[in-house]
């Protein structure tokens, strides 16, 4: 039975691309053929988050950090290089590239330009770590890097998008960016920790690691494709009606994506980062909190300018990019850290220079008690 099991969720992961291409296409289908239905669920929302979309990224949340051991968090916590790397990343590199890029290329539309520049500046804090897990990056370190991310926002958002806009009194979604720390963060990880401790105190470690881990992240990919069709479905209709205006949209989108995976994952590779390490920044450094966008364009532009627009093409765009990603990742892990030979030789020299000094473990000692 355990072979079955193995086999079926291996055959389910090995086709992935497959089932997330399949939801995407029925959620666009559903968003066109049933339009007041996607308006419908767009509706439900509780402090400006979708409530349909949060219920769906927590069940993704809660299989990627019920894993994480305290231990494990600080670990992340003594490696401050690639936390810093990742604030560098998503808040002075990605929004003079992202204003760079949506002027050039989108001249003309001031809104368009807006909504592009408003995604660039919000940095994901949510399924952002499903993906790591996907890429079996370092999962301890992604929560700690998305939770200061998410204070940063508190703190970096409103001014940095009223420099680069040139617009005074960029409005902060506070319930938005509250409601996605308590939900995304807060409470995924406080039950995590809570019922890791309560099912390995009752049914043990190995059962907790090969038993409940399984289920939690099969259900956690089952979330992540009922997540594609709400989201897709939200604006079917307008990307089968536009699908020209989405492509021009997208371009921006695309190249600032292309140029912050190149930046942080070299730089990754440069500095000698282990591969978990170095696809948590990428990961991280890429992607973008689109629901505060969103928040900000409808309040500043309206429900239907084409700034608020412009910002609905970041989460069509981020699922089919990150998943890519997730595969270069696992496809070039082989490659982190760079030099790993000669670390590992320099070590080992290391090693024989002490046993030359110290004398080998091995040798027979000298005095002999009797």
């Amino acid at each position: 039975m355990a072979q079955k099991k193995e086999a079926k969720l291996g055959v389910f992961e090995k086709y992935l691309t497959l089932w997330i291409a399949i939801c995407i296409v029925v959620g666009l289908l559903i968003g066109r053929l049933l339009p007041s239905f996607g308006q419908y669920l767009d509706s439900l929302k509780f402090a400006q988050l979708s409530i349909p979309m949060g219920i769906c990224l927590f069940f993704m949340m809660y299989p990627t950090v019920v894993g994480i051991a305290l231990s494990d968090v600080k670990k992340a916590v003594r490696k401050p290089k690639p936390m810093l790397f990742t604030i560098i990343a998503n808040w002075v590199i990605t929004p003079p590239l992202m204003t760079l890029y949506a002027n050039l290329i989108l001249q003309g539309n001031p809104q368009y330009i807006a909504g592009v520049i408003l995604l660039g500046m919000s940095p994901c804090t949510a399924m952002v770590m499903w993906w790591i897990m996907l890429a079996k990056g370092d999962l301890a370190q992604g929560l700690v890097n998305t939770a200061i991310n998410a204070l940063l926002m508190l703190i970096l958002y409103a001014p940095q998008s009223a420099f680069y806009l040139g617009v005074s009194g960029i409005p902060v979604p506070w319930d938005l960016i509250a409601m996605s720390v308590i939900i995304f963060i807060a409470l995924p990880v406080s039950l995590g920790a809570v019922s890791r401790k309560f099912l390995i105190g009752r049914k043990g470690k190995e059962w907790f690691n090969y038993s409940y881990l399984e289920l939690v992240r099969k259900i956690s990919i089952i979330a992540l494709l009922l997540t594609l069709i709400v989201m897709f479905s939200f604006q079917g209709e307008i990307i089968l009606n536009n699908p020209l205006l989405v492509a021009y949209l997208a371009v921006p989108n695309l190249l600032i994506y292309a140029t912050m995976i190149a930046i942080t994952y070299g730089i990754s590779w440069l500095s000698k980062w282990d591969y978990a390490t170095s696809i948590d920044t990428t990961l991280i450094g890429s992607s973008s909190h689109f629901e505060v966008a969103i928040a900000v364009a409808t309040t500043l532009y309206g429900l239907n300018s084409g700034a608020a627009l412009a910002t609905v093409i970041g989460p069509l765009m981020e699922v089919p990019l990150m998943l890519s990603l997730v595969r270069l990742g696992l496809r070039t892990r082989h490659l982190f850290p760079r030099n790993k030979k000669k670390v590992k030789t320099r070590e080992k020299l290391k090693f024989n220079e002490r046993e030359r000094q110290f004398g080998s473990l091995k040798q027979k000692p000298i005095l002999k008690i009797s």
